[in-house]
């Protein structure tokens, strides 16, 4: 049994020395280095010391103590309690929190406590964000295979592939995932996918001859490749490289390398508050000491009027708001097919200016197609997309006899059908293949051409085959037709089959360079009658006297939605670079018919390894199509972009593209065919794998900023008020208008309710024809800034007078500021549906009546308030009275009044002109 096991590498005995030495110039055991794959395997071994019995157990145990488990490192955690007391840190907080701590010493408990509540709740949310990057690691680590077949002391055993070394000889077959990177020694009729690595979707084939020293990863046809999975066929191989050595493991340090990026809006949101708060810490200092030494207050009542200035200065509820925004956009994004996994992200695809795509299936509909057919009598062209058997079959050159195509095609297309796996699924509407996609693809051709496939390869009965393989480049079939008569059909590589048949190498080479030049994969066809079948068929059958029937052209075709997509990225301003592992030929042609480039520029992999950090950038900025692309590739050509100033969203699936998702400003990952590891870098997955679905995440990312920077709009202006009375009354020392527990009632519950509403505004018409955002721009515009001091001055106006008026006719202080809250709460209602429209005017019927959300945002702040006023309960803790009727139309007249004042602002703003540069 043991000898049986050990097959496939006793065959290669001879070949493979059983003592060996390395020379001085070999490779280091154990590295992912780039001349295993240009060695000859019996060099690989001789380097290795390794023969045909595989490694004596005591030497792969010393190798394992020299180099290590094959696994990847755990990445380091921090403790739970670590990352939760980090989200505190961060300059409004520690504001907040001084604020609290103030409020609590002089025996303000109920402010403390509201202060309190408010920055629990917002380090819960960022804790609950964080460990992304964790889970990206775990996900490539798992990736690694954990069992492996390998040949120790002649003997072929199952082992954990933690405890493969370099040196061990591994047997690997369909279905199995590859523990390690290893070199071929052996390979029958071997494909490996390798998507995960390379992002080619069609698997590579594999043999054990030495691949060109240059090749890229893609290329290396003589290695198996750590958490690949063999597709087809079986062999032996060699492991060269293990753990962090790896293909996978270099990936996984690249990753843990990758310092992830804040998001343009948190960047603004921090640089904002780092300035922000020193400006208030230092008012609220110079506040202190002037009403301590000027205006003769007691410390303690000093210390409550700065505790006031705090929260009223401080937006305590953005933090919460955005967050909800944030939230209501990735409830549409998901509406969108773009599934969130970190909140920030729904911004930044707003601020995108850049995207680089994958190709295949991204782009394209990860649908091989039959596209082109060059017969004896000339070219045909068949139509449709994908594995639907629909589209007509018309001639492009030729039919001088006018013949119909579809019987000029017969003979080629059921040579495809009969030499062939693959089968055609069709269920809920949609087109499946069960095999390779590119015989799927022959299926859905022979369809087209009027043949039932079931019909016709019962008709047509094989009898044996010689299965494909990438030393000889060709599959054959040996069939019984329904007459009695007797064919071998074969398909391969078109230089493969062209000997076979006498044709003419220089005609059908042209048209193989025409396929080429439309970014087609050539399969060549050829059929021979004989009269009697063999009982088993084998190369002497296969070696003359075939008829040459032509050659299929097949291409993956670009979805006709992402087309459309990429025009509205060019109207948007949003630049589109496809990043793919395929050939560069195909990238150029894809990218053409996508509209990304009439001519574009490809640069290739190598040739970005060639280019410095400088020149790098210039090329990214250039540049329309990266192929064959390796992931260090990526990772530069994404920071490369950044360093200019990009917002880069990154599009991926595999393993390779995970580094980069992480780098860029958003990582997209693919739902349908993307790895666990890709998804855990990106923050966004697309369900349909569908480019048409992110730049339709991109209009949402834009309504989202739109509805955040309206909603800042609405709610500085107004702490902005409340600030300015805290500071009048100071400086004229006069009486607060407003308690620190009244100014935080103000704050939560409006912004929990008007200011949330404003997250539910529709998508503003023309927003795909502005340019993106510049990255450096501030939080506030200057329009913005002239709205705060315009709107707080207003507010203060207000809320002094009607303090002053209450007081100077009777009324308590009680009294005095519940009035004072009421106005703010009504002009603050006033003024929402005023920044609704920044720029227009908000006296229309939309206008008025508002959303759903606002109308319903409207109704709890009027219950709230008339609990506020008229509860007994909110009266013991806030210290309110009931209002009368009579100071309640007079409240309601000045919400009124703001209105028509900034109505009129904003028709003298339009009037001269200044909306046109403004970006809210």
């Amino acid at each position: 049994m043991a000898e049986q096991m050990a097959e496939p590498v006793a065959s290669n005995e001879a070949e493979i020395p059983r003592t060996a030495s390395s020379p001085a110039t070999a490779p280091s055991a154990g590295t992912a280095h780039p001349f295993w794959h240009a060695l000859p395997h019996r060099e690989v071994a001789r380097h290795l010391g390794v023969g045909a019995e595989g490694l004596t157990a005591a030497e792969a145990s010393a190798r394992l103590a020299r180099h290590g488990p094959n696994r990847l490192p755990e990445p380091p955690r921090r403790h739970p309690l670590l990352r939760f007391l980090a989200q505190f840190n961060n300059m409004l907080i520690y504001f907040l929190l001084a604020g609290a701590l103030a409020a609590s010493l002089i025996g303000h408990g109920i402010d403390a406590g509201v202060i309190l509540a408010v920055v629990l709740a917002n380090a819960i949310i960022g804790y609950v964000q964080e460990g992304k990057a964790e889970e990206a690691l775990r996900a490539i680590r798992e990736m690694i295979s954990p069992h492996a077949n390998v040949i120790r002391d002649g003997q072929r055993t199952s082992i954990g592939a933690h405890e493969l070394v370099p040196g061990d000889v591994i047997v690997i077959e369909a279905g199995d995932r590859v523990p390690a990177d290893a070199r071929l020694m052996r390979a029958r009729g071997m494909r490996i996918d390798e998507s995960a690595l390379t992002g080619e979707s069609i698997t590579a084939e594999k043999h054990e001859e030495a691949a060109p020293h240059a090749a890229p990863l893609g290329d290396r046809h003589s290695m198996a490749f750590s958490g690949t999975t063999v597709a087809a066929g079986q062999g032996a191989a060699v492991v060269v490289a293990t753990g962090t050595h790896t293909e996978i493991g270099r990936i996984g340090k690249l990753m843990a390398e990758v310092e992830p990026m804040a998001t343009p809006l948190l960047r603004q949101i921090d640089g904002f508050a780092r300035r922000f708060t020193w400006v208030a810490f230092g008012g609220a200092a110079l506040l202190f000491v002037f009403a301590v030494a000027f205006r003769n207050y007691d410390w303690a009542d000093a210390l409550i009027a700065v505790v006031a200035l705090a929260v009223g200065v401080v937006p305590e509820g953005l933090p919460a708001v955005i967050t909800i925004t944030l939230a209501i956009g990735v409830r549409r994004m998901a509406a969108r097919n773009a599934v969130i996994r970190l909140l920030p992200a729904v911004e930044t695809l707003g601020a995108t200016s850049v995207i680089c795509s994958d190709k295949t299936g991204t782009l394209t509909r990860n649908e091989m197609t039959a596209r082109r057919l060059f017969v004896p009598g000339g070219e045909i062209e068949v139509e449709g997309g994908g594995y639907r058997p629909e589209g007509a079959i018309a001639w492009v050159t030729g039919a001088a006899t006018g013949d119909p195509a579809m019987a000029a095609a017969l003979p080629l297309v059921r040579a495809g059908l009969l030499c062939n796996d693959a089968q055609l699924r069709h269920e809920a509407g949609h087109w499946s293949v069960e095999g390779d996609p590119m015989e799927g693809a022959l299926v859905a051709l022979a369809v087209k051409a009027g043949l039932d496939p079931a019909a016709e390869r019962g008709a047509w009965v094989r009898r044996d085959e010689i299965p494909f393989d990438a030393a000889y480049r060709f599959m054959a079939t040996a069939h019984e037709g329904p007459g009695g008569e007797t064919a071998i059909f074969i398909k391969g590589a078109p230089e493969a089959l062209l000997p076979l048949c006498g044709a003419d190498p220089a005609r059908w080479g042209a048209h193989v360079e025409a396929a080429a030049g439309h970014g087609e994969r050539v399969l060549g066809f050829a059929a021979k009658r004989v009269a009697q079948l063999p009982e088993r068929l084998s190369f002497d059958d296969v070696q003359e006297g075939f008829d040459f029937l032509g050659l299929v052209g097949f291409i993956d075709p670009p979805r006709p939605e992402a087309v459309a997509a990429i025009e509205e990225c060019r109207t948007a301003g949003i630049g589109v670079k496809m990043i793919t592992g395929d050939h560069a030929a195909t990238a150029a042609t894809i990218a053409r018919q996508l509209g990304i480039a009439e001519n574009p520029l490809t640069v290739t992999g190598a040739e970005v390894d060639a280019a410095d950090d400088e020149e790098l950038v210039d090329i990214a900025r250039r540049t329309s199509v990266f192929a064959r692309t390796s992931p260090e590739n990526k990772l530069r050509i994404v920071r490369a972009l950044q360093s200019t100033g990009a917002v880069v969203a990154m599009t991926g699936d595999g393993v390779n593209d995970a580094p980069s998702l992480r780098q860029a400003d958003v990582g997209i990952a693919m739902g349908r065919k993307g790895t666990e590891a890709a998804k855990q870098a990106a923050e966004i997955v697309l369900v349909d794998d569908n480019f048409a679905s992110i730049v339709a995440a991109v209009r949402e990312g834009r309504t989202v900023y739109d509805n955040i920077r309206k909603m800042i709009a609405w709610t500085l202006p107004t702490n902005g008020g409340e600030v300015l009375c805290v500071i009048v009354a100071i400086l004229a020392g006069l009486t607060m208008p407003m308690s620190p527990a009244q100014i935080l009632w103000i704050n939560l519950v409006l912004s929990a309710t008007l200011g949330l509403a404003l997250a539910f505004e529709p998508t503003e018409p023309g927003i795909m024809k502005r340019p993106p955002r510049p990255p450096g721009a501030g939080l506030l515009s200057p329009f913005m800034l002239w709205r705060i001091v315009f709107v707080s001055l207003l507010f203060l106006v207000v809320a002094l007078g009607l303090f002053e008026w209450s007081l100077a006719r009777g009324d308590d202080v009680e009294m005095a500021r519940t009035i004072v809250v009421n106005a703010i709460v009504v002009m603050e209602i006033f003024y929402l549906f005023n920044v609704r429209y920044i720029r227009g005017s908000s006296l229309t019927l939309t206008g008025v009546v508002g959303t759903r959300a606002v109308i319903a945002a409207l109704a709890a702040v009027v219950v709230a308030q008339f609990a506020f006023t008229y509860l007994p309960l909110l009266q013991e803790i806030f210290l309110t009275r009931p209002v009368s009727l009579a100071d309640g139309f007079l409240i309601v007249g000045v919400g009124v009044a703001l209105m028509v004042v900034l109505e009129i602002e904003k028709l003298v703003l339009r009037r001269l002109g200044l909306f046109a540069a403004e970006k809210i």
